[in-house]
């Protein structure tokens, strides 16, 4: 009996594009969500799981990104040296301060396969601290989320 074959995306025949997303009053996780799930190509009909079908994003104005409660405070990130005692630990709001785009970063990179497929994804996220950014070129589109 012949059926119906579920289509599997072949790397090659992915056709990528390009979004800006404004981080300006977007809430940490809500943003890092939809930017995940894009880069992942789980919005386009052809996604499969183990394919990149996702798209490129670049996040503008991330020094502006909101963080909700006490979280400028008490949330930590960490980093380690590899040397005995060489724990950093680092709050959101000094993180903020400092290096802006880490933050997107550090939060949509959680939320994306730990594999090769996953650092293959990570790649296709650009984040700037502010209104510019280099890739005017490729003809973003404007992404909105939450």
């Amino acid at each position: 009996m012949m059926g119906t074959r579920t289509y599997s995306a072949k790397p090659g025949e992915v056709e990528r594009r390009w979004y800006v997303v404004n981080a300006q009053g977007k809430v940490l996780g809500r943003l890092a969500t939809e930017v995940a799930s894009v880069l992942r190509g789980k919005r386009k009909p052809q996604f499969t799981p183990h394919v990149d079908t996702g798209d490129f994003v670049i996040v503008v104005n991330a020094e502006k990104v909101r963080l909700t409660g006490k979280k400028l405070v008490q949330k930590i990130y960490y980093r380690a040296s590899g040397y005995p005692g060489g724990l950093k630990a680092t709050p959101a709001g000094a993180m903020l301060k400092k290096h802006p785009e880490r933050v997107i970063q550090h939060a949509v990179r959680g939320m994306l396969p730990k594999t090769k497929l996953g650092d293959a994804l990570y790649r296709k996220l650009k984040v700037y601290a502010g209104e510019k950014h280099p890739h005017r070129a490729q003809n973003p589109v404007t992404l909105e989320v939450g």
